[in-house]
């Protein structure tokens, strides 16, 4: 049925380039109606994604008629690599075709930067061995377009040096100055919403997961420091800045600080509030962090993220010494995310904080016997359950000793309530 179709539609095409006469004759060549046949049957063919039977028309057209559509250098590509899927021993026969696609459209169509591109892309998709050569043909594309660059090309370009390095052809340096190129040219694409902007903010993830392995934060903030401009416009730059700071901890330095308070500037959002909260919970500015915290949280619509929001207030008050703020903080947490680990370990580790706080030796032992309540609680979390039980084991050598329990009158395996801020109530251990 679907043959007979194509048939009809390819006769209504020879019928229609009869009627243009010698203009089609120039176009397709001597040898038109042939041209026009197989042109139209590789066509309908791979709108079908018939794409062994569009293999043999293509071929003609390839071979006789090479200027008669640019289709065949568009859709040629995925062809092949079908066959070449089917037909796995012949591989290295359907990558030279593959570059010859890209050598004969330059040829006839022009735009040599563009498909110098697609051409290195294809190459290091299809053949790692030949990464340093589709390299060279990225290099090209981004020499000869700049930030006139196709996505293909930036991404392929990226991809290529992480290729290379891991074989030992390429450093770490060299990864450092291909993100610092490729970034300039999808920076300029987003900002100016170029026609492929939207391509560029799908890619640009993939592109900093490329890039991040290799960068300490040493690194990275030489890198973005050099970039920055503390009066910049540029949103995404700087949520790109700052994520991949934040993904590498690196929030300590001055450029995170900066940067996530000039996004925060421009566009207030939870994220950014939170990346203030933290840098400045480093710095010790702790109303501060407080005051940020608690705008992420209010900013924050995702009912689990805001639970995360909770327990960064929870670390600015522990910071400034405000314990029940603190342990409050991570109860809001646990209204939004019951039974989480997370919030538990940050819970013991609050207790322990302000354990010193609690009257003298034997009354702040007995803080860790609901601290490591606090981390039994995150057993039953399996994110979180070997850090929990290295706590227990860690924060159990604190427990008072049998000696001391017995002068204080406090027997092993009875309850006792931890006074001074906890005010919980336990069970009574002892480290011997």
């Amino acid at each position: 049925m679907i043959n007979r179709m194509i048939k009809k539609l390819v006769v209504i095409a020879i019928i229609v380039l009869i009627g243009f006469g010698a203009n089609a004759q120039s176009k397709f060549g001597a040898d038109s109606v042939a041209c026009i046949e197989n042109l139209s049957l590789f066509r309908e063919y791979f709108k079908q994604k018939s794409y062994a039977d569009a293999l043999n028309p293509w071929r003609w057209t390839f071979n006789n008629c090479p200027k008669s559509s640019g289709n065949i250098y568009k859709n040629g590509p995925k062809i092949i690599k079908a066959r070449m899927n089917i037909d796995p021993e012949n591989k290295s026969a359907y990558i030279d075709t593959l570059m010859m696609i890209f050598d004969q459209r330059i040829k006839c169509f022009g735009q040599e930067g563009y498909v110098l591109g697609l051409k290195g892309y294809e190459l290091i998709g299809v053949d790692k061995d030949r990464s340093e050569e589709g390299l060279d043909y990225l290099k090209q594309s981004l020499d000869l377009e700049g930030n006139n660059a196709s996505v293909q090309a930036v991404y392929g370009y990226m991809k290529a040096i992480e290729t290379l390095e891991k074989s030992g052809l390429k450093t770490k340096v060299d990864v450092l100055e291909a993100y610092a190129i490729v970034s300039e040219i999808i920076d300029y694409n987003i900002v100016n919403e170029t026609k492929t902007a939207k391509g560029f903010i799908q890619y640009s993830e993939k592109i900093e997961n490329l890039f991040t392995p290799y960068a300490n934060c040493d690194d990275l903030i030489t890198l973005f420091s050099q970039k920055f401009d503390a009066s910049t416009d540029d949103v995404n730059a700087l949520k790109r800045i700052t994520k991949i700071l934040d993904n590498k901890k690196c929030t300590e330095s001055h450029l995170f600080f900066n940067a996530s308070s000039r996004l925060y500037e421009l566009e207030p959002s939870a994220s950014s509030a939170d990346k203030i909260a933290k840098m400045s919970i480093a710095k010790g500015r702790s109303a501060a962090s407080v005051e940020f915290a608690k705008k992420a949280i209010e900013l924050e619509e995702d009912t689990n993220q805001k639970a995360i929001y909770y327990l960064g207030l929870a670390d600015a008050y522990r910071n400034m010494g405000s314990y029940v703020s603190a342990r409050n903080a991570v109860y809001s947490a646990l209204e939004f995310r019951s039974g989480w680990g997370e919030a538990y370990m940050n819970l013991g580790y609050i207790y322990i904080a302000g354990a010193k706080t609690c009257g003298d030796d034997f009354d702040e032992s007995t803080v860790y016997w609901v601290a490591v309540d606090a981390f039994r609680k995150a057993l039953s979390d399996e994110d979180t359950k070997d850090r929990a039980s290295k706590s227990i084991n860690t924060y159990s050598k604190y427990f008072p000793a049998k000696e001391k329990c017995f002068f204080k009158g406090v027997e092993a395996g009875k309850s006792h309530t931890v006074e001074c801020w906890i005010n919980k109530t336990t069970m009574a251990r002892t480290s011997d």
